[in-house]
């Protein structure tokens, strides 16, 4: 089991990918003064490939633990790609915990086949996933 540090706000970030903005308000009420990163990806229309359009972290974000807030992991691959910016900006595998909301069995596999030290941690596993998450909460169905 890992530990986390005992001075949070200087230790622990939250990094939230796209919709996983709708996960940082709990965050921030129970870590008022974390430092929050963001990362955007969406879907190349073309390839259908997860494209990073915008990502920017707190200092030093090498030197924290990540809470990786994604509120629904369908494929995983844009999980896996987060995972890969993180790592990129000198971020160690298993100091990422990714946080999800609902998740599917072929999505939380793909994500520690290729990232063996990730924690995952979520509500639910499914085979189906709420994909209209982000629809609702910003009310745009």
């Amino acid at each position: 089991m890992t530990q986390l540090p005992r001075s949070l706000d200087l230790a622990v970030s939250g990094v939230r990918v796209y919709v996983g903005e709708a996960m940082e308000k709990g965050l921030r009420d129970c870590c008022r003064s974390i430092r929050i990163g963001k990362i955007l990806i969406r879907r190349d229309a073309e390839t259908r490939q997860p494209k990073i359009y915008y990502s920017k972290f707190p200092p030093q974000i090498e030197k924290r633990h990540i809470l990786l807030l994604y509120p629904i992991l369908d494929t995983g691959a844009t999980a896996v790609t987060a995972i890969r910016v993180l790592k990129d900006h000198g971020v160690k595998e298993n100091k990422i915990f990714l946080l999800t909301l609902f998740a599917t069995p072929q999505g939380v596999h793909r994500v520690l086949t290729e990232h063996a030290s990730i924690k995952v941690l979520t509500s639910e596993v499914h085979r189906l996933c709420p994909t209209y998450f982000g629809q609702k909460y910003f009310g745009s169905d």
